[in-house]
């Protein structure tokens, strides 16, 4: 049985989708060990408390980074997780983070990176007159939206869209795309080689 760690900030949509997919076997012989947000009002930590999870708060406004970073890394390794989950977490992970899980955490991003890295990526792409977006799946590493890729999912843009229809599409895709890099990542049929995850 493997487990997993959830980070999350807001509402954590893709928290949920991944806790689905344990329940209903699409994530098979897995469990979430831990659930920790950052801010104490999160949606997603009600929602885990709902759900009978491990939910901790462990807040960082107003603490250094370190210190928090420290207390986070602490409570994932004693929930003795084999994947960290990123669910809409909204900070940075120091390379200090980084190292204590390597090649353990994953994000999801809303675009088809590299393009649109950082905050508001569908409204970038919308912007910017993209005929197609998306959505990927990523190892975290030292940099912002940066690590080798695992699962993208392409979504068209219509004339129709607008920043917020585009994103509600996409986001329907995350909850697919996230699934299948969890598996992917669980099976350990994989190795990187520069950059690229091929499939053994």
């Amino acid at each position: 049985m493997k487990s997993l760690g959830i980070l999350l900030s807001g509402r954590g949509s893709n928290f949920i989708a991944i806790a689905d997919s344990v329940d209903a076997g699409r994530i098979p012989d897995a469990r979430i060990a831990a659930v920790i947000s950052n801010v104490p009002d999160a949606r997603g930590i009600a929602i885990a408390r709902e759900r009978g999870l491990n939910a901790l708060v462990i807040p960082s406004k107003g603490r250094p980074r370190a210190e928090h970073e420290r207390e986070v890394a602490a409570a994932l390794k004693q929930s003795d997780v084999d994947l960290i989950c990123l669910a809409g977490y909204m900070r940075l992970l120091s390379p200090w983070f980084v190292k204590q899980f390597p090649q353990r955490i994953l994000n999801i991003h809303p675009s088809l990176l590299p393009a649109f890295p950082g905050l508001e990526a569908q409204e970038q792409a919308f912007a910017y007159g993209v005929k197609i977006s998306g959505c990927t799946v990523h190892f975290v590493d030292e940099e912002l939206d940066h690590g080798p890729i695992i699962m993208q999912k392409a979504v068209p843009v219509l004339d129709t869209d607008d920043e917020h229809t585009l994103a509600a599409r996409i986001l329907e895709q995350e909850h697919l795309a996230y699934t299948e890099a969890i598996n992917i990542v669980l099976a350990g049929n994989f190795e990187i080689v520069g950059r690229r995850l091929k499939k053994k």
